[in-house]
């Protein structure tokens, strides 16, 4: 696999669109290539060695490349969204949309992420080390289908609304979450292996969301089945088992009626 390393040079006055970012854009290309690529800022257009060294070449192919960026990123936006294959590593924080709409390959996170990493993810893996804020696997503003298939991890905490319109795919949040989790989740997996708060899995229909610690207020559509024991994620353990949300109308399967589950760890 070819190395391209890209290493921050400037900082721009206002925030970095960087969508060309991707193993599917570089692959084939050469350093001037790549460097000639445009990022926007503003309302402006630029190329990407404007802001960046390119150092190394691309792969003949998207799945032959791997991206590795440095430096402050916290004013670039988009890195490894829509990618398909190969691999993209971050090293320090990013802003947001990380990975949003990203539908193959390996995107490792070594810091923290902005809102809307992973925003409509539609495959691949996805890897945070650090933090993420609101907005994690969810739907665009507007769409009604948010994270699809792929895994999308964090080792530290997440903000709030993550996993909004969720419909496969898994979540795993090492830490604590904020508000809304799982809302109008049709589909999929949330962990969270720290507390919750509060409006967990509000008009969820389909899936399951997994809290490890505290939920501070529990919904009110949520029912109390029975005690199980499960695996999730490596840990062995038994949870309470809860159907809902019961306020929503819910289909059938085989005369069934289907249910979101919620599980908390006793």
């Amino acid at each position: 696999m070819n190395t391209v390393v890209l290493t921050i040079s400037k900082q721009p006055e206002l925030y970095l669109e960087t969508e060309n970012i991707t193993p599917d854009v570089f692959a084939g290309k050469s350093a001037e290539e790549i460097a000639a690529l445009n990022v926007y800022e503003g309302n402006l257009t630029h190329t990407l060695g404007e802001y960046f060294t390119v150092a190394g070449g691309a792969g003949d192919t998207a799945a032959d490349t791997r991206i590795e960026v440095k430096g402050d990123l916290t004013r670039v936006k988009w890195i490894g969204a829509k990618m398909t294959t190969g691999e993209v590593v971050i090293e320090g924080d990013s802003d947001m949309y990380t990975g949003a709409f990203m539908e193959g390959g390996k995107l490792l996170a070594k810091g923290n992420v902005g809102h809307f990493a992973g925003l409509g993810m539609k495959g691949g893996d996805l890897h945070v080390t650090g933090n993420a804020g609101n907005y994690l696997g969810a739907a665009y503003r507007g769409d009604w289908r948010g994270m699809m298939s792929g895994v999308l991890r964090v080792d530290g905490n997440a903000g709030s609304d993550i996993g909004t319109f969720m419909r496969g795919g898994e979540i795993i949040v090492g830490g604590d979450v904020d508000v809304h989790v799982g809302t109008h989740q049709e589909g999929g997996k949330i962990v969270v292996k720290g507390n919750g708060k509060s409006k967990i899995g509000g008009q969820m229909v389909k899936g399951d969301i997994y809290i490890f610690g505290s939920i501070d207020v529990m919904m009110p559509g949520f029912a109390y089945r029975e005690n199980v024991d499960l695996e999730v994620d490596g840990v062995k353990a038994t949870f309470e088992h809860y159907i809902g949300d019961l306020g929503e109308r819910h289909g059938k399967s085989k005369g069934e009626t289907i249910y979101g589950h919620l599980y908390k760890k006793l």
